[in-house]
């Protein structure tokens, strides 16, 4: 299951999108991630689902992303994540070895 909090939220049944803006916050305890945006709007009929302003996706002991707007396609489980105009787009990811240690650090 899925939560998105945010301060406004709309539904059109007619075009199958459901837009949530004003402080998003989606909240996805399967996978552990946490988004935060501007705004995020959900395709319904393409399985896409698009964060933009300020996006912040977090994935607990996992990868992190910041970026202006994060399009997710569903059904390919695809992340395109495009920066402001003159920024770019911030990535972290954990490094771990083979057998799930993490790389010893560096002498000094």
């Amino acid at each position: 299951m899925i939560s998105i909090e945010s301060d406004l939220q709309r539904a059109d049944n007619v075009t199958g999108v459901i837009t949530a803006s004003g402080n998003v916050r989606i909240l996805y305890p399967d996978r552990q991630v946490v988004a935060t945006a501007r705004q995020a709007q959900y395709f319904s009929r393409e399985g896409r689902v698009v964060l933009s302003g300020d996006v912040d996706v977090i994935q607990l002991d996992g990868p992190s992303i910041q970026a202006e707007r994060i399009t997710y396609l569903v059904d390919q489980e695809r992340v395109i994540a495009e920066p402001a105009s003159g920024e770019q787009v911030l990535s972290r990811f954990p490094v771990t070895r083979r057998g799930g240690q993490e790389p010893a650090a560096p002498a000094p």
